[in-house]
């Protein structure tokens, strides 16, 4: 391969990890990017896990042999029984420099040539492939993994040239992981409540769309459960605001804990006092028992009034639930009676009869400007 190929084979490899959208993308093109620059049939790319003294493999691509899958599960080696490995994660390289890849074969190494990992050979030969080039990668100053490449019995051996280019591939990886991980740390900032850790309301908003959406589709009971925490203002201005932050990130525990009955729930603070339960395929019976934990658990924190809870689903005769506006209002209604009623226990929407209040309030336009409660939430278009 020409210079000009290889710079050729770098830009993609990079314009294809910056492309990725999500983690494993960035993987994927990675090894993908890898094996196609370095003519290989096959590739994978490997994480150091410090705290389990093993090698995991992220991710294969190309020519798989029988075992092997593209997101492995668990296909890791412990790393005590690869001398080489042992070496870069001890980082034995750091004083000169990035460490160099080199190049196994099926066959071993050959005389006078130091063999790195009979391991190594063994599973080239197991699989069918004739030889392979091992980069390791240095993510900020430290060994974070390696990239692999081989090629079937009977392609080209991998020659120095081939490891001396493996091991600016590897460079180019370990900057794209790195963007990968910062746009990851920013995703998760933007869709987490830096207070209590929980989802926050533009996660809400955009898993509640999704969520309508599948419902409308495929018929998914969609559920909602919104809670206000009860005498927050008297905290914040009788004991100070970091007790009333203190109750909020306690509630918030209360809420993921109680979630977590709910398969796949998310939970979320909204903003101030109020935070929500989206629960997506459970029954709705199964989100009131959860809501209905929530309140019982909140009396026990020992600060704080308590908690006012309403549950939406579209499994409770609420009328058509066309968009994600009308069940926020729906909830939103349940969670306002119970807070003007001193409610215990959830209120839920749709369960009082044919002329449901809550129904009625939520679906009742006037109340969008009435004075006489704060304005339903809601950026969606009406239901």
């Amino acid at each position: 391969m020409g210079e000009e190929s290889r710079l050729a084979a770098v830009v993609a490899l990079a314009q294809g990890m910056a492309a990725a959208h999500s983690t494993r993308e960035a993987w994927r093109a990675a090894a993908g990017g890898a094996r196609r620059a370095l003519g290989g049939s096959f590739a994978a790319l490997s994480v150091w896990e410090r705290e389990l003294g093993r090698l995991r493999v992220l991710v294969n691509v190309g020519e798989l042999a029988e075992g092997e899958e593209e997101f492995p599960e668990d296909e890791s080696y412990p790393v005590h029984q690869f001398a080489e490995i042992t070496e870069f994660l001890h980082e034995q390289w750091a004083g000169g420099g990035e460490p160099d890849a080199w190049v196994e074969t099926a066959q071993g190494p050959e005389e006078g040539r130091a063999g790195y990992c009979h391991q190594r050979v063994a599973a080239l030969r197991r699989r069918g492939r004739g030889c392979c080039v091992v980069a390791p990668i240095v993510l900020h100053g430290r060994a974070w993994g390696e990239l692999y490449v081989a090629r079937p019995v009977g392609e080209p051996v991998f020659g120095r040239a081939d490891a001396d280019f493996a091991t600016v591939l590897a460079a180019v990886v370990a900057a794209g992981i790195a963007q990968t991980e910062r746009l990851e740390e920013a995703r998760r900032l933007a869709f987490t409540d830096s207070l209590t850790g929980l989802a926050n309301r533009r996660a809400v908003d955009a898993r509640l769309d999704k969520a309508v959406e599948l419902h409308r589709r495929d018929g998914a009971v969609v559920s909602l459960v919104v809670c206000d925490v009860n005498g927050l203002k008297r905290v914040n201005d009788t004991l100070g605001h970091s007790v009333g932050d203190r109750l909020l990130e306690r509630f918030g525990t209360v809420l993921s804990l109680c979630g977590a009955m709910l398969p796949g729930a998310l939970a979320a603070r909204l903003g101030g006092d109020e935070f929500c339960l989206l629960a997506v395929g459970p029954p709705a019976d199964e989100v009131v028992k959860a809501a209905d934990e929530v309140c019982r658990r909140a009396v026990e924190l020992g600060i704080g009034d308590g908690v006012a809870c309403g549950v939406a689903s579209t499994e409770d005769p609420i009328g058509p639930v066309r968009s994600a506006r009308r069940l926020f209002r729906l909830a939103d209604a349940a969670q306002y009676r119970a807070k003007a009623e001193r409610a215990a226990h959830p209120v839920v929407a749709g369960r009082a009869g044919s002329d449901d209040p809550v129904v009625r309030l939520a679906d009742e336009p006037s109340r969008e400007a009435d004075g006489e409660r704060r304005r339903f939430r809601g950026r969606h278009a009406p239901g």
